[in-house]
């Protein structure tokens, strides 16, 4: 078995714009850190007591973050970095979900159109609402359309704890999300209900169903960390089915094993907040096997900022992680390989509350890695890399691209 590993980290919709076919989604002009960056140079991303002024990134702009931002969408160039390799994500799988940006970056581009719910009201078929209602014994749903989670919540949660009527609501993904109170109808019930609302979907090809537990009275309804995905699996093996296959260790840190479906994960390792996760991604690193890959997922960027549309809040949660980063880079090992990535955007300055169609940051690191730009790559260029550096041959698109200065495998598109 090889004596590599490897180490990759999505961190959730910290997009960097450019995306030549956002028009096609109505997000044309998109850009989650390119705009954070800009409210904070100029003020607008301030919190009373906390982060002020322009964007600290000390870490990841070594890495080359602010390099990709530029080839990404031409935003004001920024110091070049000296030690990162770097390069630019493009998703070719439609979309701009969770499920679809994650297949692609383990090597599955997603070759179904996934379903989307129509945004009228209500929004889900009556015949799919009136069997889950049946077999859950169930006296009703609320909400039924197109909402933002929390404002649903602070629309609906009363009467949903007095109804006992669990809220179910989607968005521009392809999800039914639900939500329910964690004491008034409970989290094994919610769970339940999400398990059965995923077989009854599957005929439609819906990406996810999400349980968004939450707790607390009016007008203080606050999600939990007990969120759960239920995704369907991935049309095609992937990258992490190969290795499990190979015998290998495939940890999954945060959601990757609900995004997944549980398929090509040895180990899955729940966390929650950006310190948690990134703390855990960490230890995961610390006890990976020789030949292994660590698979790790901050969602709170997506969950937490972006669909709330929290400039200032998105900003202080980029310098959290920066942070944490020489945590992260302190366990890896001589020949290991790390690439820092995203799945999607989700610009908090943009219209409503849903992802953007952007082009991603690629940030590749690891002891033998050497200063560079990669380009511009496919998403699935990143499985291509993590399976040719540990040695497998996996039944992937994408092509591997150079990180150790061995050759001039540079791809522009």
């Amino acid at each position: 078995m090889s004596n590599t590993r490897a180490v990759l980290i999505v961190l959730d919709s910290v997009g960097v714009g450019g995306a030549d076919d956002a028009h096609r989604y109505g997000d044309a002009g998109s850009n989650t850190l390119g705009h954070i960056v800009q409210a904070a140079d100029e003020g607008r991303a301030d919190i009373p007591g906390g982060r002020k002024g322009p964007l600290h990134l000390p870490h990841l702009a070594r890495l080359g973050l602010f390099d990709a931002l530029h080839l990404a969408s031409g935003r004001p160039a920024m110091p070049v970095s000296e030690t990162g390799t770097w390069g630019v994500g493009i998703e070719r799988s439609p979309g701009k979900d969770t499920t679809s940006g994650h297949w692609e970056i383990a090597g599955t581009p997603v070759r179904k159109d996934f379903h989307y719910f129509p945004v009228e009201e209500p929004a889900f078929p009556p015949e799919l609402i009136a069997e889950i209602v049946a077999r859950a014994g169930l006296p009703g749903v609320l909400g039924n359309r197109h909402g933002s989670g929390t404002r649903i919540i602070e629309e609906l949660g009363d009467e949903h704890a007095r109804s006992g009527k669990p809220i179910f609501y989607t968005s521009a993904d392809s999800v039914v999300q639900i939500a329910a109170h964690e004491v008034h109808f409970g989290l094994d019930r919610l769970y339940d209900l999400c398990v059965l609302t995923r077989e009854l979907v599957d005929p439609l090809m819906v990406g996810r169903v999400i349980a968004r537990p939450f707790t607390g009275e009016t007008p203080s309804f606050t999600r939990t960390a007990n969120r759960r995905d239920y995704s369907m699996p991935p049309f095609d093996p992937t990258l992490l089915d190969t290795l499990v296959a190979e015998g290998r260790s495939v940890i999954g840190v945060g959601k990757i094993s609900d995004i997944f479906a549980g398929r090509g994960i040895s180990q899955s390792r729940k966390a929650s907040g950006i310190e948690g996760t990134a703390l855990a991604t960490a230890e995961a690193i610390r006890d990976l096997p020789e030949g292994g890959l660590v698979f790790s997922n901050v969602v709170e960027f997506d969950s937490e900022f972006g669909h709330r549309r929290n400039v200032a809040g998105y900003a202080a949660a980029l310098e959290t992680f920066d942070a944490l980063v020489p945590a992260i880079l302190g366990e890896l090992r001589r020949d290991d390989l790390l690439i820092i990535t995203a799945d999607h955007g989700n610009d908090p300055t943009w219209r409503g509350t849903d992802h953007t169609r952007e082009r991603t940051p690629i940030l590749v690191t690891g002891p033998a890695a050497r200063p560079g730009c990669i380009g511009l790559r496919d998403f699935s260029d990143i499985a291509a890399t993590i399976a040719a550096h540990l040695g497998v041959s996996a039944p992937i698109g994408g092509s591997s691209f150079d990180w150790k200065g061995e050759s001039t495998n540079v791809r522009h598109k």
